[in-house]
């Protein structure tokens, strides 16, 4: 399995108890969707190993404790902890239309409302407090907030995004 067909899960953020338990802090809003999992993928040196879980149950509600299969001691989960942890995209739950995953928009083309055909989305920047979407147009890298407020309509079949942007945001990149 290549990190390029999966999603980031979460990471190892500590152990639980001497029996090789562990804690995961799940990147997700809706952490009880992967409570009942079977199996997950760590990253163990750039390679994604999968690895069977015994039982997982939330802790805490942010937390996912879980008890993998061949990890039992204290010394077994010390080699797992800062790992990330990561699933098939497969797993990923079904979003409503309006609603998407950013590595589902990489090649969607945006336009707004009033500027028109702005270009394709190469990417998306979460690193900041406000994710960006990556736009190019002709080798020019415009970034617009991904915004509730911004975003008029997705439309997955014919693969564009609607925008209402500020007036003067984009023309400060193509100007």
């Amino acid at each position: 399995m290549k990190k390029e067909e999966c999603f980031f899960l979460g990471k190892i953020v500590k152990k639980y108890s001497f029996k090789g338990e562990v804690l995961a802090k799940l990147d997700t809003d809706e952490p009880e969707l992967y409570d009942g999992l079977e199996s997950v993928f760590i990253d163990l040196k750039g390679n994604l190993v999968p690895f069977f879980i015994e039982h997982a149950q939330l802790h805490k509600s942010e937390l996912l404790r879980i008890q993998f299969e061949d990890v039992v001691t204290e010394k077994d989960a010390d080699a797992l902890l800062k790992s990330d942890l990561y699933l098939p995209l497969s797993f990923l739950p079904k979003l409503a239309d309006d609603k998407f995953y950013f590595h589902e928009i990489i090649g969607f083309s945006v336009i707004d409302e009033n500027f028109g055909e702005v270009g394709e989305i190469t990417g998306v920047n979460d690193t900041t407090a406000q994710a960006l979407f990556e736009i190019d147009r002709d080798g020019t890298e415009i970034l617009i907030p991904i915004n509730d407020h911004f975003i008029k309509k997705v439309d997955k079949e014919n693969k564009t995004i609607l925008v209402d942007t500020p007036e003067g945001l984009i023309d400060l990149y193509v100007e």
